[in-house]
């Protein structure tokens, strides 16, 4: 079975970078940021201290999903890297590729909130992080194809973890 086109999911500052890259480097997959895909407007609001609403993030969606469908149809493996964090954001995603696996980075608030406070040249400050966890709708393993993952791990347990249960997946396929 070939490996699914994956979301790493969850609040801004839990590690979706990080383990995607490492994800897509492990699988042979290619990775796509999805704040690249932002438009100027919406990293203004957010560099502003603004909470993006749901109209705002509407056409970034759009375009990550016609990103997945791509790939799909490419049959090319992608690792996304999204906030996803609202069911109908990851349903968007998933009109592009309905057989995505989401991995999803779920945190404590104050260990998240040191991570983004330590680190350089993002444009998403702390302040946004509680409109993040006010809007986070955490996917259910009943509806939705998710791994969920504790981000007090360290990377390469997570990255372990990760590959571990998507080998499981695709043995079971």
């Amino acid at each position: 079975m070939k490996t699914p086109n994956i979301v790493v999911m969850g609040v801004a500052g839990c590690g979706k970078s990080s383990l995607g890259q490492a994800l897509a480097a492990a699988l042979s997959s290619a990775y796509i940021e999805g704040d690249r895909f932002h438009p100027p407007e919406n990293i203004a609001r957010m560099q502003a201290g603004i909470a993006l609403t749901d109209a705002d993030r509407a056409g970034w969606l759009a375009q990550l999903a016609a990103q997945l469908a791509k790939a799909r149809a490419e049959q090319q493996a992608v690792v996304l890297a999204c906030s996803a964090l609202k069911q109908r954001y990851r349903d968007t995603l998933r009109s592009g590729d309905p057989d995505l696996l989401l991995v999803h980075l779920k945190g404590d608030k104050a260990v998240i909130a040191e991570r983004m406070a330590a680190r350089d040249a993002h444009f998403m400050p702390t302040s946004l992080l509680d409109s993040q966890f006010a809007d986070l709708e955490p996917p259910e393993a009943q509806r939705e194809n998710v791994i969920t993952l504790d981000v007090s791990q360290p990377l390469s347990t997570l990255l372990q973890h990760s590959l571990q249960q998507i080998a499981q997946r695709q043995s079971q396929a």
